[in-house]
């Protein structure tokens, strides 16, 4: 069994920067490619990028030029980094792992951007 599990989120104010993690549990876990998603209040499920194993990144227009996803294989770690912090960026953001040819979520991390 393979858990996802995000962590970095909280009360930050607009204009700061933030990094999100995604660890896979076990670590030894196989994981290939990994997104991440966005789901504001009222509003459905977004999608925000994803990286491969090979590191190859792919963002949604809406995020480009503010967030970077990284990841290291060796930790079985995905991250989100977010510059420039904006109030619309309040959400609960999920990470989402291939494992044997399944996507596996996580539970999410709330992000609350204050003006």
């Amino acid at each position: 069994q393979v858990q996802l599990v995000e962590s970095g989120g909280g009360l930050v104010q607009a204009g700061k920067s933030l990094r999100l993690s995604c660890a896979a549990s076990p670590p030894s876990a196989n994981i290939g490619s990994m997104a991440w998603h966005r789901q504001a209040p009222g509003k459905s499920r977004e999608y925000i990028g994803s990286i491969h194993t090979d590191a190859l990144t792919n963002y949604d227009d809406s995020v480009k030029g503010r967030f970077t996803i990284s990841r290291e294989n060796a930790k079985n770690t995905m991250y989100l980094q977010i510059h420039r912090l904006k109030p619309e960026d309040s959400a609960v953001y999920y990470c989402r792992g291939l494992h044997q040819h399944r996507w596996v979520w996580g539970q999410g991390t709330q992000v609350i951007v204050s003006s």
